[in-house]
C-alpha cells in the first residue's frame, strides 16, 4: 500500500460531511476492536489450554503466541494486497478470518489445530492493524486525522475489555474457565466463540462503506474516485479536480508498483532513515512488555496470590485504565503532537516497571513452589501496573499507529507500513513467547527489569531520532 490521500485543508466554503467521515473511520476501527479481543481473549483460556492439550511452559506460551506469527505475515502482506484488490476488500477479507479464527479456535481438538486457528486470526490481526489507521489517513483531513487516527487505539482497548468482561462472566458462570458451561462445551471455548458475534458485525457493516479515493485514482477509478471525494469533502467541481491532481502527482512519483528496494536510499543497500525509525517505534511499542499484562495478566495475578475471578477482574480494570488514557490522547495528539507523549510515555513506564520489578524482588516461594507476596508488596505491584498500563496508552499504544500511517513519504508509505508492521508483530511474538520461559528461569523481578531497561532506551530513542508529524500533510513527509 503506497500513499494517502494527498489533499489540502478544505477550501473555504466546502460542504465537508464531518459525519460520513467519522462514521467510516469509526466502521474502520471495528478491525481495531477485534485486534483487542483477538489478543486479549487468549488471557482468561490459558488454563483450559493447558488441561485439553497438556502443554507445558514452552507449549502454552507458544500456543499464546502463534497468533502473532500470524500478525507478522499479515502486516507485511496487507499493504500490497490493498494496492491491488483495496483497502475496502482487504478489510472484508480479514472480517471473515476473525470469523472463521473465533470458531476454528473454540472448536480445536488438538494443540495443531489450535495453533492453525490462531494464525488464521492472526493474519486478520495484522491485516487489520496496518489497513484500519491507513484507510482512517486516506479520508480523513489533516487537521484532526491524529485524533480519528487515536480512535484505532481506543477500539483496540475496547476489544480488549470487551474480551476481559466476556471472559469474566462466562467463567464466572461456568465456575471456572476450565468447567463446562454451554452445549458440553467449557468456558474456555465459549470465550473464543463469543468472538464471532463482533466478527459478523464488522463484516456486515464494511459492505456499504466507500473505498480510498487514493486506491481509486491510483488504478483509474477516476469517475468513482470524483464520487468519493464528494461525499467526503463537498465542494464544487474546481476543488475536487485539484484533489485528483494532487493525488495523480503523489502518484507520478513512485514506481508502477510499490517495492521493496525503495526503502534503500537511492544508489545504496542503506536503509533510509525514516524506515529505521519507523521499525524502532514498531519494535520498542512490544520490548516494554504491554501484552505481558494483556496476554498472561490472569496469569500473573494468579501467580501472586489472587484468586482465578479477582485476576479476570484486574483485567477488566486494567482495560477500563486503558480506554479512560487513551481518551485523554485523543484531546492532547493533534494539540501537544506526537514526540512530546511518546517521551512522557516512556520515562512514566520506565518509573512504574521498575516499581514492580522491585516489588517482584521481594517475593518468596511457598511449599508448592508458588510465588507469594506481602499484601503490601502485591498491592505496590498491582498499583504500579496499573500506572505502567495508562503511562503506555497515554503514549506509544496509540501514537505509534498513528504516526506508521502518517510518517512516511507518499513513495515508500506502503513498504515502509508493511516492514514496520512485521517488526511491531515479530517483536510481540519475541516478546510473549519468551515469558513463560523468563518467568520460570530468573523470576518476575528481573523480567520486569528487562522492560523497564527498554523503557528507558525508548526515551533515548524518541529525543535522539523521532521527528514531529502534527498537523503536516501526507505528501510533506520526507523520506
Amino acid at each position: 500500500m503506497s500513499s494517502g490521500i494527498v489533499e489540502r485543508m478544505p477550501d473555504a466554503g466546502s460542504r465537508e460531511n464531518t459525519r460520513f467521515i467519522v462514521l467510516i473511520s469509526g466502521i474502520a476501527t471495528i478491525g481495531g476492536f477485534l485486534f483487542g479481543f483477538d489478543s486479549g481473549v487468549i488471557n482468561g483460556t490459558v488454563d483450559g489450554l493447558r488441561d485439553a492439550f497438556h502443554s507445558g511452559s514452552a507449549g502454552i506460551g507458544f500456543e499464546v503466541a502463534s497468533m502473532l506469527l500470524g500478525c507478522a505475515v499479515g502486516a507485511f502482506a496487507a499493504g500490497q494486497l490493498a494496492d491491488r484488490h483495496g483497502r475496502r476488500a482487504v478489510l472484508i477479507a480479514a472480517a471473515v478470518l476473525f470469523l472463521v479464527s473465533a470458531l476454528g479456535a473454540g472448536s480445536a481438538t488438538s494443540a495443531a489445530f489450535f495453533v492453525a486457528a490462531r494464525i488464521v486470526g492472526g493474519l486478520a490481526v495484522g491485516a487489520a492493524s496496518v489497513i484500519s489507521p491507513a484507510y482512517i489517513a486516506e479520508v480523513a483531513p489533516a487537521r484532526y486525522r491524529g485524533r480519528l487516527a487515536t480512535v484505532q487505539q481506543i477500539a483496540i482497548i475496547c476489544g480488549l475489555s470487551a474480551a476481559f468482561l466476556s471472559n469474566y462472566f462466562l467463567a464466572r458462570a461456568a465456575g471456572a474457565s476450565t468447567d463446562v458451561l454451554w452445549l458440553g462445551a467449557a468456558a474456555w471455548r465459549w470465550m473464543f466463540w463469543m468472538q464471532a458475534i463482533p466478527s459478523l458485525a464488522f463484516l456486515m457493516l464494511l459492505l456499504p462503506i466507500p473505498e480510498s479515493p487514493r486506491y481509486l485514482v491510483a488504478n483509474g477509478r477516476t469517475r468513482e474516485a470524483v464520487a468519493v471525494l464528494m461525499r467526503l469533502y463537498g465542494g464544487d467541481g474546481d476543488a475536487t479536480s485539484r484533489r485528483i491532481a494532487g493525488i495523480g502527482a503523489s502518484l507520478a512519483e513512485r514506481h508502477e508498483r510499490p517495492r521493496l528496494a525503495d526503502l534503500a536510499v537511492p544508489g545504496t543497500r542503506r536503509m533510509r532513515p525514516i524506515v529505521v525509525v519507523g521499525i524502532g517505534l514498531a519494535t520498542f511499542q512490544q520490548l516494554v512488555g504491554i501484552n505481558i499484562v494483556f496476554y498472561y495478566g490472569a496469569v500473573l495475578w494468579q501467580a501472586v496470590g489472587f484468586s482465578e475471578h479477582d485476576a479476570l477482574l484486574i483485567n477488566v480494570l486494567s482495560g477500563a485504565l486503558s480506554l479512560g488514557a487513551c481518551l485523554v490522547t485523543v484531546l492532547l495528539i493533534d494539540h501537544k503532537g506526537r514526540k512530546p507523549l511518546l517521551l512522557a510515555g516512556s520515562i512514566g513506564m520506565a518509573l512504574s516497571l521498575g516499581i514492580v520489578a522491585f516489588a517482584f524482588a521481594s517475593a518468596t516461594f511457598d511449599a508448592n513452589g508458588s510465588l507469594v507476596l506481602s499484601r503490601a508488596a502485591g498491592t505496590l505491584a498491582l498499583v504500579a501496573a496499573n500506572v505502567y498500563v495508562i503511562c503506555f496508552n497515554l503514549s506509544w499504544g496509540p501514537v505509534m499507529w498513528v504516526m506508521l500511517g502518517e510518517m512516511f513519504p507518499n513513495r515508500i508509505r506502503g513498504s515502509g507500513l508493511a516492514v514496520a508492521g512485521a517488526a511491531q508483530w515479530l517483536s510481540n511474538f519475541a516478546i510473549t513467547v519468551t515469558f513463560p520461559i523468563f518467568l520460570a528461569g530468573i523470576g518476575l523481578a528481573r523480567t520486569y527489569g528487562l522492560y523497564t531497561l527498554a523503557a528507558a532506551v525508548s526515551a533515548l530513542f524518541v529525543v535522539r531520532f523521532v521527528r514531529e508529524t502534527r498537523g503536516r500533510e501526507l505528501e510533506d513527509m520526507e523520506g
